[in-house]
């Protein structure tokens, strides 16, 4: 294990308040030779209307080719749910988690998609790619 992970193991159970608080953790990817992607789902996304102040949800899902390390995953819980006292646009959030993951991670690729509950009628996705060159066509489904 990796002596930079402090939340792996730990019972603790402060939740960080915002986005700019939490951190993102890393250890060391052990296949780097390999070309494979890593598949996460976060249902339960919440974070605030900044306008209405209402709560907003949605499934975030996140799908990245590793290079040189990979996102612990209860660092990334903390990270996402620290989104719930924000108030952010859908789209925002969804590139404030690509660049946060990118600044982490540095990964060969990188797609974020947030499935945001319907409000007012309308469903909303938001999708963002990484390397921005290879966003068109690039989605959470294809392998």
């Amino acid at each position: 294990m990796s002596d930079s992970l402090t939340l792996l193991g730990n019972s603790q159970t402060r939740w960080p308040q915002s986005p700019d608080e939490a951190k993102l953790e890393t250890f060391p990817n052990r296949s780097p030779q390999n070309r494979y992607w890593v598949h996460l789902d976060f249902p339960e996304f919440s974070s605030l209307c900044p306008v209405t102040g209402q709560p907003d949800t949605a499934r975030l899902q996140i799908r990245y080719i590793p290079d040189e390390v990979c996102v612990e995953t209860k660092s990334l819980k903390f990270y996402l749910t620290s989104f719930r006292n924000t108030a952010s646009f859908n789209e925002e959030i969804v590139n404030r988690v690509l660049a946060d993951l990118i600044a982490a991670l540095k990964p060969k690729k990188l797609v974020v998609r947030g499935d945001f509950s319907p409000r007012g009628g309308i469903s909303l996705t938001a999708q963002a790619s990484y390397p921005e060159s290879e966003w068109v066509g690039l989605s959470i489904d294809e392998s």
